[in-house]
């Protein structure tokens, strides 16, 4: 369970975050969108503990974010952080993503065959003991969401996990693993992307941000239902964005009949 309770975010004398609300329950996955500029990376570092608010706070399974050292700790062993620029050490690719679940101490009989399951599952096979700083911008993508994947942490929180170049096979495979997540009760995930088509797939909510708060918070009908929209998800969105856009479109084509 994630709580975000009245969080407000500035950098100098920019808001970004405005006295934000949420309550994501145990076991969901919930999309964060929203236009560029919107704070929806800020939100993500926020509930990571990556941020500390200027007002507010974020609590996961009862316990607040930077409250104390040891409480911090505790969480952090249960929550793995995926930016969407994550950074990677100068290390074999197989080398680092068995680190890292040492690090979130998984047992070695689980960590070095799931490692395996995902350097196939992601093509990274023949790159394995290749250092990451020698791999494609793609594989290097692959090699961050094994390293978060590996950790098998209850909450994960992923900024933009289907960009950063990955290939039509990745964006499957990751997908493929975010909807058997989206199924399982012990798993809460968090996730930023802009792509409505894969959100509509994999998410149980969807936030949507605008202006540092929360402009809608519900299931992808629940958005039909509130803005009486049937059509793509897309096209649902835009509707609590941008409603002048559709008008728009549709001047544009009715013109074109005169």
């Amino acid at each position: 369970m994630i709580d975000v309770v009245n969080l407000t975010q500035h950098y100098g004398i920019r808001p970004v975050l405005r006295d934000l609300d949420l309550h994501i329950n145990p076991g969901e996955l919930v999309a964060v969108m929203g236009p560029n500029g919107m704070g929806k990376t800020t939100l993500l570092a926020a509930i990571a503990g990556i941020l500390s608010p200027q007002k507010g706070y974020v609590e996961i399974n009862g316990r607040r974010r930077r409250r104390t050292m040891e409480e911090e700790a505790a969480i952090r062993k249960d929550v793995a952080y995926l930016p969407a620029d994550a950074w990677l050490p100068v290390m074999a690719v197989r080398d680092f993503i068995v680190t890292v679940g040492r690090v979130y101490e998984v047992e070695d009989e689980r960590l070095l065959d799931h490692t395996d399951r995902l350097l196939q599952l992601f093509d990274l096979e023949g790159v394995q003991d290749t250092p990451i700083g020698s791999c494609s911008t793609g594989q290097q993508k692959k090699v961050a969401l094994c390293s978060a994947l590996i950790t098998d942490a209850p909450v994960m929180i992923l900024d933009e996990p289907f960009s950063g170049g990955l290939d039509p096979s990745g964006i499957l495979a990751l997908k493929r693993v975010l909807q058997r997540l989206a199924e399982r009760a012990d798993v809460t995930a968090v996730i930023a992307t802009p792509v409505p088509e894969i959100v509509e797939e994999i998410a149980h909510r969807i936030v949507i941000l605008v202006d540092g708060r929360v402009a809608a918070f519900d299931t992808p009908d629940g958005l039909r239902q509130q803005t009486g929209c049937t059509d793509s998800l897309q096209e649902v969105i835009e509707h609590i964005l941008n409603p002048e856009t559709l008008a728009n479109i549709e001047h544009y084509f009715e013109g074109e009949g005169r």
